[in-house]
């Protein structure tokens, strides 16, 4: 078996398949938004761009995936992102589910000063919506429930797969 997750990193199958998951989920983020019509708040923004630091993630360690710093670096950046993301998911729900005045989330995006992304790419980058509000549900969760679902998922499995690079033993030399 760990044999096996190691292997995992060294195909680019499973690091196609990671970036395929990341897509859909931008996919999802920009119907949500640009078709049905529902407005980002902040956090949304935030959770936008964990997905998409695990989507680079999958892009670094689909370059080369036999080469041992692209694939930990890949794994990194995929692992980091998605507890990062998860942090901000939890944050959100929390504030969706037991709103008030101190317990809000910013009105602007704060990017570094020298990745002002929601000056770039307003339609991607730019909050319009308010944290507190729920006006999507599904099975009974939320948005922001969903995500903590997701990005455990994505987490779990970065750290079995880094957990089975890092194991010795005579399976795996």
């Amino acid at each position: 078996m760990i044999l096996f997750i190691r292997n995992l990193t060294r195909n680019r199958l499973a690091w196609l398949i990671l970036f395929a998951s990341t897509l859909f989920l931008e996919g999802c983020a920009l119907v949500f938004q640009h078709v049905l019509g529902y407005q980002p708040c902040v956090m949304c923004i935030y959770q936008r761009v964990a997905v998409f630091g695990i989507m680079a993630g999958s892009l670094i360690g689909l370059m080369n995936p036999n080469q041992f710093i692209l694939r930990w670096a890949g794994l990194s950046v995929w692992a980091y992102s998605s507890v990062r993301g998860l942090q901000l998911a939890l944050q959100h729900t929390d504030i969706q589910l037991h709103p008030s005045p101190f317990n809000t989330c910013d009105f602007l995006v704060n990017f570094p000063q020298w990745l002002p992304l929601q000056n770039w790419m307003p339609w991607l980058f730019n909050p319009t919506g308010e944290c507190s509000d729920i006006d999507w549900m599904f099975l009974g969760w939320t948005m922001p429930q969903w995500l903590i679902v997701a990005f455990g998922l994505y987490a779990l499995v970065s750290f079995i797969i880094i957990a089975g690079n890092l194991v010795k033993g005579k399976c795996c030399g």
